[in-house]
């Protein structure tokens, strides 16, 4: 009998796997392709690959503004893509071997939730029963769709096949403007494609702070997209030679449709039906103190749990507090207030804590503070001087949240975390010195305004 059995190698589960060796537990990971889930083999890594061939592309590209002296950058499409695959063939090895350094017993299969204690794995050899003291399922996410955009894998597609796509689309409509959406919109436009993005509601990445929001829009427009906000599309007309997709009296004719209007829990035929374990509209609920789910020691993690982030890294922490509580009976809860939200468009987009809205909402009484990149030395050194950093606090105390909108955002944005999540003071945040010349002194600069002491 194991003491824990996985369902799900994804980063949540096969998180739960690494962090289980810490404690000298028995554990079996279950996954239906080699560990990693959908952000190692279509999703995170992948997409990141991509964007960062979009930056050296368009590095390239503008050369002369440095004074380097280039030819035209020509994109061998074919090389990028194996690229990516390396990518990501490397990483999934490297996993492997860590999983298999930490003694986990890796099973390939789909695995079915019995009941408390029993998974079932149907494998390329047959069906076979594992028992185990706690079950940890984290079967994940898939892509979902909307009418009217039956996807056939070539015409109209979701991230999964766009990430393979043998050859790059000349024009691409992108239904949906959240994450996915700009970050496919940015590479894409990066490396010349025509792009459209259409998003329903009144601002592309939904539940975004608008000014960060707004000031991406702006960006992502400069660079070429077309961005249509507030307005829903027509059922798609796929023709023999393109697809046309209408919105309100006007429609755009494309290659190719990328469906990105994000993703439902992966939990229908798992194996809930049974049990006591509760679902809302797809959604696990489980204690969030624990992770444990109403039926006793069968716990959820990652993209499949009620109320929580769709992101990698927050699967990653609660596998983490699903193993811990499993392991010493004490509960270590994810600080999902915390978490860092990325956008890796360029320029990217990070959040953490509260948006102004939310914290008004709540009931704060928030002040907000900026500094801009336009006047940071590093930032005009790399010719990358556009967006800003805000920070939310509540006035009189603690900063509550932050917005970066600008180069390398995603690794800012960590500097704010700990802030965030220590409760830091202004004041307390900003005594400590940054290195001049770098991206971070925009932070430092927003937190001496925040302590009422600016410099620049």
């Amino acid at each position: 009998m194991y003491d824990i059995v996985i369902v799900g190698g994804g980063p949540a589960g096969y998180a739960a796997a690494l962090y289980s060796a810490n404690f000298d537990l028995d554990v079996a990971l279950v996954s239906t392709e080699d560990p990693g889930g959908t952000c190692l083999h279509r999703g995170c890594i992948p997409a990141k690959q991509w964007l960062q061939i979009a930056d050296v592309y368009s590095t390239v590209k503008h050369a002369s503004d440095f004074g380097v002296v280039t030819t035209s950058p020509a994109l061998d499409w074919a090389a990028a893509l194996e690229r990516k695959k390396t990518t990501v063939t490397t990483l999934v090895r490297g996993l492997g071997g860590l999983l298999k350094k930490r003694k986990i017993d890796v099973i390939i299969g789909r695995g079915t939730l019995e009941g408390p204690g029993r998974v079932r794995v149907d494998t390329a050899d047959g069906a076979r029963s594992l028992e185990a003291r706690n079950v940890i399922m984290a079967t994940g996410s898939v892509p979902r769709t909307i009418p009217g955009y039956d996807l056939d894998g070539e015409r109209i597609v979701t991230s999964d096949e766009a990430l393979d796509w043998p050859s790059q689309p000349r024009r691409v409509a992108i239904i949906g403007g959240g994450v996915i959406g700009c970050e496919f919109a940015s590479m894409l436009t990066e490396v010349g494609s025509e792009v459209h993005i259409f998003e329903l509601t009144e601002q592309i990445v939904p539940g975004a702070d608008p000014d960060a929001a707004k000031m991406l829009s702006r960006q992502l427009s400069r660079a070429g997209v077309a961005i249509h906000t507030g307005v829903g599309v027509g059922p798609a007309q796929v023709g023999p030679e393109a697809v046309v997709v209408p919105f309100g009296e006007e429609q755009v004719e494309v290659d190719v449709v990328l469906v990105a209007v994000g993703r439902a829990p992966n939990t229908t035929g798992v194996g809930f039906e049974g049990t006591a374990v509760e679902v809302d509209r797809g959604f696990v609920k489980v204690d969030l103190r624990t992770m444990e789910t109403a039926e006793k020691g069968v716990f959820a993690v990652g993209d499949i749990v009620a109320g929580t982030p769709q992101l990698a890294h927050a699967g990653f922490a609660e596998g983490i507090a699903a193993v811990t509580y499993i392991a010493t009976g004490e509960a270590a809860p994810v600080d999902y207030r915390a978490i860092p939200r990325v956008t890796y468009t360029h320029p990217e987009m990070a959040e953490v804590g509260l948006s102004e809205p939310e914290a008004v909402r709540l009931g704060y009484d928030v002040e907000v503070f900026t500094h801009a990149f336009n006047g940071v030395g590093r930032a005009i050194i790399m010719g990358r001087n556009q967006g800003s950093v805000k920070v939310v606090v509540e006035k009189g105390g603690p900063i509550l949240g932050a917005s970066v909108v600008g180069p390398a955002a995603g690794e800012l944005i960590h500097e704010l975390m700990y802030a965030v999540g220590w409760e830091a003071l202004p004041s307390e945040a900003a005594a400590f010195i940054h290195a001049h010349p770098t991206l971070s002194e925009a932070v430092g600069e927003t937190l001496l305004t925040a302590s009422g002491r600016s410099l620049h």
